[in-house]
């Protein structure tokens, strides 16, 4: 009994060091070879000024030996930097995450070291939850990067519900997570979406309504909601829908289907904020075309677009 016993012991000994492992395996280093307009300043300053990193995520690269160098040496937040000197970050993921990994079908648009861009396919959720623990976004994403011999949490920058389709972001580090949040915040980010709608839209237009909670899932427009500002260009009419794109301020859940159901064109099969008809169409009929963003480590405006998908596609064309 003993034995066995101490086998198992072993085993979850062997199983937390390898967890161990794959933890620190996860690391990102960011360097930065220090120019004019840096030199003689502070490591803080240039972690916090051309990195933009918090006061909190330079705490977290106190913690490891490597977690800031200059010139391959360890370095401290109060010493300065020259001319010429190279200066490396190194971003660890302690968080391993939960998800479990599974082979799906992914439209992978771009990926590098920082962030990942897919054209999600209607019907798929975005996260595990009640029902959907192995059929998700994060599954697939999951499995993906086991496969490329990468270890990453799953951290989604912009979500789109189950039914919506198109173009998602999903930060691969939590550096590039927490700079594109702060892109959604500023505007830096931006989306573009197409719908169709119940009823005739002739004109641009905009919906400035704040948005408040009406119960665990549904959204509603009210007085005491946050801020939410969605712009509107229709395209095309047909079999009485208008095909419009639309453009966001704000980002608040659910805020294109509230906002079209407030001005009386809810968004064509949407059950919770419309009328539900399988028969015209299967799912709310919302997409997201485009999705610009600054690279969080490069700097680069990175810009993409994905075509419509052939059931919306279909209804019109």
């Amino acid at each position: 009994m003993r034995d066995y016993v101490t086998d198992i012991e072993a085993a979850l000994t062997a199983s937390f060091c390898i967890w161990s492992l794959l933890i620190l395996s996860m690391k990102r280093v960011i360097e930065f070879r220090i120019n004019d307009e840096y030199s003689g300043k502070t490591v803080a300053q240039v972690l916090k000024e051309r990195f933009r990193m918090s006061g909190t995520l330079i705490k977290e690269l106190k913690r490891y030996e490597d977690g800031m160098t200059l010139n391959g040496s360890h370095i401290r937040t109060v010493d300065t930097v020259k001319n010429g000197d190279l200066l490396c970050a190194a971003i660890y993921d302690r968080d391993h995450g939960t998800v479990v990994p599974r082979e799906i079908d992914i439209d992978i648009v771009y990926e590098d070291m920082d962030i990942l861009v897919v054209n999600k396919a209607s019907g798929m959720p975005t996260h595990p939850s009640r029902g959907h623990f192995e059929d998700t976004l994060a599954n697939g994403v999951a499995a993906h990067y086991i496969k490329n011999g990468e270890e990453h949490v799953f951290r989604a920058v912009n979500r789109l519900d189950k039914d919506t389709s198109g173009l998602m972001c999903i930060a691969k580090n939590s550096y590039a997570h927490a700079r594109l949040g702060e892109e959604i915040k500023d505007g830096s980010l931006k989306r573009k979406y197409m719908a169709i709608v119940m009823g005739a839209i002739d004109a641009d237009g905009t919906v400035d309504a704040p948005i408040e909670r009406e119960s665990f899932i549904k959204r509603k427009v009210g007085a005491s909601g946050k801020n939410a500002v969605t712009h509107y260009v229709p395209f095309v009419q047909k079999r009485g829908c208008t095909l419009i794109e639309l453009s966001l301020e704000t980002g608040r859940t659910h805020q294109i289907r509230v906002h079209m159901a407030h001005i009386g064109h809810p968004l064509l099969g949407d059950w919770l904020y419309g009328e539900e008809d399988r028969e015209l169409f299967q799912r709310q009929a919302l997409h997201s075309s485009f999705l610009s963003l600054i690279h969080p480590v490069s700097g680069e405006k990175l810009c993409f677009k994905a075509g419509l998908p052939e059931d919306m596609k279909d209804f019109f064309f």
